[in-house]
């Protein structure tokens, strides 16, 4: 089976990607509508006050519970918003490299900025993490946590995508020298 070129494996690999990037739009729509609903009920807590009355007209403790943890939700529904928009980058990315390799053109001169913010996202992604453990041991002190260790894994990847943007780049370079002298 083929590498490059329409019917072969970066083509199929492509298809997966365009389902993986619809899923992840539709997930960032509903945790957007989720995280507004939130932001709503925190700022008005009467929007609710239908769910908040139990059977005998008792506040339900359940309602009242989530109320009084609002503020921590839209944290995290905020991270999980923040997560999923840098994961759609890549896969959007990922998305036009593969549309370049399917016509047969892997040295598109896009594909270095591409792959270039790829990394950026996977570092940010990394970097993101580090913050969200520094914050929350800032914003709850009295918990116990386990601490990030440096993932290797994911520094190394940031590397390698960086290094393949610079292969990249100058594959692009020797095209163009071809280019000019045919």
């Amino acid at each position: 089976m083929r590498a490059m070129g329409p019917g072969s494996v970066s083509s199929f690999l492509k298809v997966i990607l365009d389902v993986v990037f619809a899923a992840l739009w539709t997930s960032l729509a509903i945790l957007g509508v989720v995280t507004v609903a939130a932001l709503l009920v925190r700022f008005n807590p009467d929007l609710v006050i239908g769910l908040r009355a139990g059977a005998d007209g008792a506040p339900n403790a359940d309602i009242t519970k989530l109320l009084a943890n609002g503020a921590n939700i839209l944290r995290s529904l905020a991270s999980a918003v923040l997560y999923l928009a840098a994961i759609l980058v890549i896969v959007g990315s990922l998305r036009r490299i593969f549309m370049t390799l399917t016509a047969g053109d892997p040295f598109h001169p896009d594909n270095v900025a591409r792959l270039r913010l790829i990394g950026l996202m996977l570092a940010a992604l990394e970097l993101g993490r580090y913050a969200f453990w520094a914050l929350s041991v800032w914003v709850f002190p009295g918990l116990d946590r386990v601490e990030p260790s440096l993932s290797l894994t994911a520094w190394f990847s940031v590397l390698v995508v960086f290094v393949l943007a610079e292969v990249f780049r100058e594959g692009a370079r020797l095209r163009r020298e071809a280019e000019l002298t045919i």
